[in-house]
């Protein structure tokens, strides 16, 4: 039993105000786990506010009483200081406890933020493993490190990340893994849910969900995808989620490569590019097998709504992921960039519809006993407490 697992129990009648700061509030795996862990908080009786450093907000109608619970502290330009006095009257004015930051420039306005706040926990985010920073992101958070209290990361390999890569303690790094609503990402009737995008009804369905950005590795997906076909030639590929907003990460090179390498791979016509989308659930159902071909991760959101949706994955092994997908039991583990693996793995899944149901059964019950929303908010309030009693203990000396 981990450490925050054994302080669940404890998180019970836990009573303070949360603020949950990000960059922005667009289609992405951080992004939707804060609006559902608001929603849940506040539904547990724990008040939680969300505040956004950019006014770009697709998912913020996602939020429950958005007009209460949201704030947006706009961004001028890339590094506008003015950004910590407005959040710091902000979390005065809401007479908040606890700060809770994701991604890396929130992180850092709310450090910066927090050093003035008497009181007030300071926690950031680590929804990555393994990823480089460049040398002025690794400069901002020493120069801010005794600014923080905790940080919870979404996965070990991100805990290992963390301290290895930036020297912080051990005992200030927590684990609470994503979860995913099982209610909303539930197994529904494949039908005709293919018949708006012109696939038909017994063509198999293999899609990967996410933005385009360098790390997912769509150029794996792709050459997948070629080899599937070579076997199952009326197969039709997904790829689920749009461009970063503003062209960040170089996003809008990216996604050109990657329609250039569809075209130069011959997979004009099997593969359909269908940006960000508010139907997510029905795609997922649409689907015989998800994939996702990343180079690094955190929990990624995907595997466990396309698991709780009945539909078996094949991931990269990365990060956390042979902990989240136990291979054989409720889909495949492949080596990272191992496309034949791949393929192998995901023709085995489309052979045998029998064998696919009770492999997508299985995903959905390990899903849901071990990745619930109840669970992310159980052990999220187990770490926001211990880190507030630290902060009001050293207060007090």
């Amino acid at each position: 039993m981990s450490r925050v697992d054994s302080m669940s129990a404890g998180s019970r009648g836990f009573r303070a105000k949360v603020l949950l700061l990000i960059s922005n509030l667009e289609y992405g795996g951080a992004q939707r786990q804060v609006v559902e862990l608001a929603n849940r908080l506040n539904a547990e009786g724990t008040e939680t506010f969300v505040c956004t450093l950019s006014d770009h907000v697709p998912l913020a109608c996602k939020l429950d009483n958005q007009s209460r619970v949201l704030h947006v502290i706009q961004k001028r330009c890339k590094f506008d200081i003015s950004v910590v006095g407005r959040l710091r009257r902000l979390v005065e004015g809401l007479n908040v406890d606890i700060i809770h930051a994701f991604l890396l420039d929130a992180e850092i306005a709310g450090r910066l933020a927090g050093r003035r706040l008497h009181g007030v926990a300071m926690m950031g985010s680590e929804r990555n493993a393994d990823h480089e920073y460049k040398w002025r992101h690794t400069a901002a958070l020493r120069l801010t490190a005794r600014w923080f209290d905790a940080i919870i990361a979404n996965s070990n390999a991100g805990r290992r990340f963390q301290i290895r890569t930036l020297s912080i303690a051990s005992d200030k790094v927590f684990v609470v893994h994503n979860g995913v609503d099982v209610v909303r990402f539930a197994p529904r009737p494949k039908g005709d849910l293919g018949e708006p995008l012109g696939i038909p009804a017994d063509a198999p369905v293999v899609a990967m969900f996410c933005s385009f950005k360098r790390q997912k590795n769509h150029a794996m997906f792709f050459r997948m995808a070629k080899r599937v076909l070579e076997s199952r030639p009326e197969a039709m590929f997904l790829c689920v989620g749009g461009r970063l907003h503003g062209g960040l990460q170089g996003t809008d090179t990216y996604h050109r490569q990657m329609l250039n390498l569809v075209e130069a791979l011959g997979l004009s016509g099997r593969v359909l590019f269908l940006g960000n989308r508010d139907d997510v659930v029905d795609l997922y159902n649409l689907c015989d097998a998800t994939v996702l071909t990343s180079k690094r991760e955190g929990t990624p959101n995907v595997l466990l709504e396309s698991m709780a949706c009945g539909v078996p994955v094949v991931t990269t092994d990365v990060a956390d992921n042979a902990l989240i997908v136990p291979d054989g039991h409720a889909g495949y583990v492949v080596p990272y960039d191992d496309d034949a693996a791949m393929a192998d793995r995901v023709l085995h899944i489309l052979s045998d519809e029998g064998a696919r149901r009770l492999m997508g059964s299985a995903a959905r019950k390990w899903v849901a006993r071990e990745f619930s929303m109840a669970s992310l908010v159980q052990k999220t309030l187990a770490v926001y407490d211990e880190v507030l009693q630290r902060k009001r203990a050293e207060a007090r000396v």
